[in-house]
């Protein structure tokens, strides 16, 4: 089962309301996901999105949509004002159910940067998220994972977005 890093300490930059406010809008993704464990296979596949900002910029909405595939999901990033760190949490359409993991992290230097740790088998994995290239036009997201503690990432999945409304 995969648990979120500790973000509850003082090397990390508080989260804060807004944070997420860039994604609020419309948009297209261009998708690109790593088909194998060769690294050279990747499958491509457009998409969109509609996002909102609520709670007075302290959580974001995210609605997927892949028409081609017949999916849609929804991103659900809030901010635990305790902690003053983010969380991300997904819902498959098809489901229904919130999906574990919930993912922490926090904003830094224009880049949202969010880790938690699973297992491959049963050998330790850490899964990172990376929001970040984010400017009012555009913004990218990417997923890796590091099969020896952070030191080196393999990246799986990579979106970029550009607004369309």
């Amino acid at each position: 089962m995969t648990r979120p890093t500790n973000f509850n300490d003082n090397a990390h930059p508080a989260g804060k309301a807004g944070d997420f406010d860039f994604l609020s809008g419309d948009w297209k993704i261009q998708h690109r996901q790593l088909k194998s464990s060769n690294p050279d296979v990747w499958d491509a596949f457009e998409g969109e999105a509609t996002c909102w900002s609520i709670l007075n910029g302290a959580a974001s909405i995210e609605e997927l949509r892949i028409p081609a595939r017949d999916f849609s999901g929804m991103g659900l990033h809030l901010l635990n004002q305790e902690k003053q760190v983010w969380s991300d949490f997904w819902v498959n359409a098809k489901s229904g159910a919130l999906l574990a993991p919930v993912v922490e992290g926090h904003f830094q230097d224009g880049q949202g940067v969010f880790v938690s740790e699973d297992l491959d088998g049963e050998q330790a994995m850490q899964v990172r998220g990376v929001w970040d290239n984010i400017s009012p036009t555009t913004c990218r997201w990417q997923q890796a994972t590091s099969l020896d503690g952070g030191k080196s990432w393999q990246p799986n999945w990579l979106m970029d977005w550009v607004r369309v409304a």
